[in-house]
């Protein structure tokens, strides 16, 4: 059938450890592994009636074909026979089709298990009110981290959890905590009418798939003020730059209020990258850490952003790492490169790689 070829190929991805796979029409499926780009010789061109059959069958009814033609592509997650999840991307391109697939792990990561350090545990466990972020580049694992955090809170808090996702991901299970999912397209339009209604839902934590715009931001911001712990996740360069995106995405003359909101509200920030590991065998999380103390918060309300870099480089002691402190540990574990460090991240201070 014309749609088991595109299915067979994102299978064959899954198969052999892919993390993205790429199909479009008169090429064969191109399989990110490690981090690379691979096209097996194999392989063979992906066809106009092998893609049309295929996204027919992921999205039957004429209102999705529509909506996809409208607006050029659609998120949406799927299935595979071995119980693997895929999270895809369908858009046009040209006067064709292509898919960007995201094969998703079958159980959830434990923090510990990506290498998130244990000050990012202490934070939700110590918190039943206010915002953590989770910030990075496409393809930095932010979902993974935002769904450990579920898993975690999951696992060790009886609580109401609402998710709001494009599109959702992991599927949890109760434990502890009762969770309920929702895919914006499908229960919710937008991210925005996801959070008003979570307000009137009785919830203890709301995790954000993304905060994309101001007013996304504006009701993150106003429902972790008002008693609820807020997980959410920003794209950005560094921790400092994600205080200074949520800052400088409103009007000039809101950005003292949104200073004063953020200072008070933030619980920490998340900020990681994802490395080739030394062996070549896959990619590791390297993670900076903001933990919003008195004095960082002094700083974001006076708008003092450059001396926040140097309060977070010196802050071990209140649980704060630095990238450079992070890609270190990793270069002492063995578990990147010297040459994997110099090209992704400034050495920390004092230390050449070089002689490691």
């Amino acid at each position: 059938m014309p749609d088991q070829r595109v299915m067979e190929s994102i299978i064959q991805g899954a198969h052999i450890g892919a993390s993205d796979i790429h199909v479009m029409v008169d090429s064969p499926p191109a399989y990110r592994i490690n981090g690379r780009l691979v096209i097996r010789p194999q392989d063979e061109p992906i066809r106009e009636a092998d893609m049309m059959g295929f996204i027919r069958t992921i999205m039957p009814g004429l209102a999705a074909a529509r909506d996809l033609v409208k607006h050029g592509q659609a998120d949406l997650s799927i299935s595979l026979p071995d119980a693997t999840r895929a999270r895809l991307n369908v858009y046009t391109c040209g006067q064709s089709w292509a898919a960007a697939i995201r094969i998703l792990p079958q159980d959830v990561p434990a923090l510990e298990v990506l290498g998130l350090p244990e000050t990012v545990s202490k934070m939700t466990a110590g918190s039943t009110a206010g915002l953590l972020l989770v910030s990075g580049t496409s393809g930095s694992g932010k979902s993974t981290t935002l769904a450990s955090l579920v898993n975690h809170i999951n696992r060790d808090r009886p609580c109401h959890i609402i998710t709001l996702e494009d599109p959702v991901e992991y599927l949890h299970q109760n434990a502890q905590a009762i969770i309920n999912q929702r895919e914006v397209g499908g229960d919710i339009q937008t991210f925005a009418q996801g959070l008003r209604a979570a307000l009137r839902q009785d919830p203890d934590i709301i995790m954000v798939g993304e905060m994309r715009d101001l007013e996304d931001i504006s009701i993150v911001l106003t429902a972790a003020e008002t008693g609820h712990l807020v997980l959410a996740s920003v794209h950005s360069g560094s921790a400092v730059q994600t205080l200074e995106r949520i800052i400088d995405v409103f009007p000039p003359h809101q950005q003292q209020q949104v200073r004063n909101q953020a200072a008070q509200a933030l619980i920490g920030i998340i900020h990681q990258k994802l490395f080739p590991s030394r062996d070549g065998n896959g990619r590791v999380l390297a993670a900076e850490v903001l933990v919003m103390t008195p004095a960082i918060r002094n700083m974001v309300r006076s708008n003092k952003m450059h001396l926040i870099q140097s309060a977070l480089q010196t802050g071990a002691a209140q649980g704060m790492v630095s990238m450079k402190t992070a890609v270190h540990k990793l270069l002492e574990q063995n578990k990147i490169s010297e040459q994997t460090a110099f090209l992704v991240a400034e050495p920390p201070s004092g230390y050449g790689y070089g002689g490691l």
